[in-house]
């Protein structure tokens, strides 16, 4: 019988998928394909993300080069790089945009470091929704008769021991983002 922590184990597994991702995105000194990738560009009159447009390359690690897969593109992605948070200034040369990435100062390391953690407790919550959602399963299934009162124990005990877990996955994850962000 399938207990009900492995029923769950993908939403468990896209926490931790959606928080990696989603840590990709904060800056640290290095250039990474992934901070501007999910960019929205308006092509064509349609909002798309930068990486259906173009090509995307790391030529120097503080250096992005970006080569739209049609050249007229290229005022539309220089517009959306100027107008969002990433603080960047695209340089366009000839079909492509390069943007530089400055060191951060100790101020931006800092507020970085900030929305890392603010990132880290969202994950650890979005894990506690999930055990909430096991919970209240098991517990229905007791009052049902499915699983006997001994069993549900069991697999709650499995779930926390499973919730622990993760939250040590997720602090690993954070205390390596803080470790790239605080590294000159």
């Amino acid at each position: 019988m399938e207990n009900f922590v492995q029923r769950h184990q993908g939403d468990f597994e896209k926490v931790i998928s959606f928080l990696k991702q989603d840590l990709q995105s904060i800056r640290t000194g290095r250039a990474t394909p992934a901070i501007i990738e999910p960019l929205i560009i308006d092509a064509y009159g349609t909002p798309t993300p930068l990486i259906q447009l173009a090509s995307i390359s790391c030529p120097e690690p503080t250096q992005l080069f970006i080569q739209p897969w049609d050249p007229n593109l290229i005022k539309s992605i220089e517009k959306a790089i100027q107008t969002s948070s990433l603080g960047l200034m695209p340089v366009v040369q000839g079909q492509g945009i390069r943007l530089n990435f400055p060191s951060l100062t100790e101020e931006r390391r800092n507020e970085m470091v900030k929305l890392t953690k603010e990132k880290i407790e969202k994950a650890k919550v979005s894990v506690r929704g999930v055990r909430e959602i096991v919970q209240k399963s098991i517990k229905q299934s007791e009052r049902d008769g499915e699983v006997s009162e001994d069993q549900s124990a069991i697999e709650l005990k499995q779930l926390q021991d499973k919730v622990d877990e993760l939250n040590e996955v997720i602090i690993e994850i954070g205390k390596q983002k803080e470790k790239d962000l605080t590294t000159i």
